[in-house]
């Protein structure tokens, strides 16, 4: 059980690359095998994501961490244009990506989303089109299917949003 998200710290590169690496692998076992190669994300690029205040960790009661992801207030160059379709609303969102769990317990992905909820009621993602499981969380916790957006070497992606409350995600 998640008991606490915050910032990843430098200290914590070792084991995010870990989680990426059970990440990469359990993709590839469920059928996505096009989605985070050639050791995407690497240690430099979340780096870059540490400094800049993008990455979080997820801690378990013991204090082991569990789970990562990526988050983000205000605009994404890669969603300035959607195809076959249209965002909600341009209001200010949150852009989630790279969500990436150790595999060790179950709604990594769904705390991760009502944690960023909680800091922005108006988010998108986007995931491959082989991400069979990302495509069936998002459906489970309401977003929309909105269109296609490409990202900046070229491929697609299935793009997101939702726009609401986190009491919603709760079922309440």
């Amino acid at each position: 059980m998640i008991t606490r998200i915050r910032p990843t710290t430098h200290d914590d590169l070792p084991e995010v690359m870990e989680i990426y690496a059970i990440a990469r692998d359990f993709m590839c076992s469920t059928g996505n095998v096009s989605q985070w190669t050639d050791g995407y994300p690497s240690v430099a690029f979340i780096k870059e994501e540490i400094d800049a205040g993008h990455s979080f960790v997820c801690e378990n009661q013991e204090g082991e961490l569990i789970g990562t992801f990526c988050f983000i207030i205000g605009d994404d160059p890669t969603y300035e244009k959607i195809y076959e379709g249209e965002w909600l609303n341009n209001d200010l969102y949150g852009t989630v990506h790279r969500i990436a769990s150790s595999g060790k317990e179950k709604g990594i992905a769904e705390a991760c989303f009502r944690w960023c909820f909680s800091q922005c009621n108006n988010i998108r993602v986007d995931t491959h089109r082989d991400n069979r499981v990302m495509q069936r969380i998002l459906k489970k916790l309401g977003f929309t299917y909105c269109g296609i957006i490409y990202v900046s070497n070229g491929t697609e992606r299935l793009a997101y949003q939702r726009i609401d409350m986190l009491s919603e995600i709760d079922g309440d």
